[in-house]
């Protein structure tokens, strides 16, 4: 399955007042792993960035004066994204945004929802982890994802960040891209891979750990008064 995990930074916080996306970040995952190709783009957006969304972002006017306008990057963007599923944080608020710069663009873009398919982690952590704070900084933290160099907000940062903080939250580690069938081998191919690893070692328990076990077992009996079931277990194997 190919994922996209994307941000946005703004010139403000509402689309409905003119506001509009100066910075598009995303990070592609095939089978939940990275692939190592990203999208990143600022972008001029032919107005005044807010004070307020400046000091989140830290992106000057002057800095974006002599970027590309969305409608230049539009169908490079349309084509990385097509057919992914996206992973936004706060899903509404950079669809919304991005729906507004291809309807300026040319209504015939159509919309995100057109293109690819839309998983908000808001929503899905707001149901894993109920009446906690769900930003991204206090789901890093929480999940133990590196964030010290988040000092402003940016959006191949966050991006990168929300890769690892979705992986994590949806259970790590995916399956590494190993599809059932992909790899068959013959029976004699088989037996020669068993065949060529080593004997497994076996190492049994000493006279002094068997003591230690014991004693250990009969002190989990009397906490448990008398409810230790490896203790009973093992007396049961030894009278059998």
């Amino acid at each position: 399955m190919r994922q996209v995990v994307l941000d946005t930074e703004t010139t403000g916080l509402e689309v409905g007042k003119g506001h509009r996306i100066i910075e598009i970040g995303c990070v592609e995952l095939s089978e939940r792993r990275p692939t190592g190709r990203t999208f990143h783009r600022y972008l001029n957006p032919q107005r005044v960035v807010d004070f307020g969304a400046q000091a989140v972002h830290g992106i000057s006017n002057e800095f974006l004066a002599d970027k590309p306008r969305f409608g230049e990057i539009a169908a490079e963007f349309i084509e990385f994204i097509a057919g992914a599923e996206l992973i936004i944080h706060n899903a509404e608020f950079d669809v919304g945004f991005l729906d507004a710069e291809l309807a300026l663009v040319d209504a015939a873009l159509g919309r995100v929802a057109q293109h690819a398919r839309v998983l908000d982690t808001l929503a899905l952590a707001r149901e894993k982890y109920p009446g906690q704070k769900n930003n991204l900084d206090a789901l890093c933290k929480r999940l133990n994802v590196d964030n010290r160099g988040r000092n402003l907000h940016g959006a191949l940062l966050d991006a990168q960040l929300l890769t690892e903080v979705y992986l994590a939250m949806t259970g790590g580690q995916g399956d590494l891209g190993f599809a059932a069938g992909d790899i068959a081998f013959t029976p004699a191919q088989a037996a020669a891979r068993v065949g060529s690893r080593p004997p497994l070692r076996v190492r049994l328990a000493d006279a002094g750990e068997l003591v230690a076990h014991e004693l250990r077992l009969q002190k989990l009996a009397a906490a448990s008064k008398g409810k230790c079931l490896w203790l009973a277990e093992m007396l049961e194997a030894v009278v059998a």
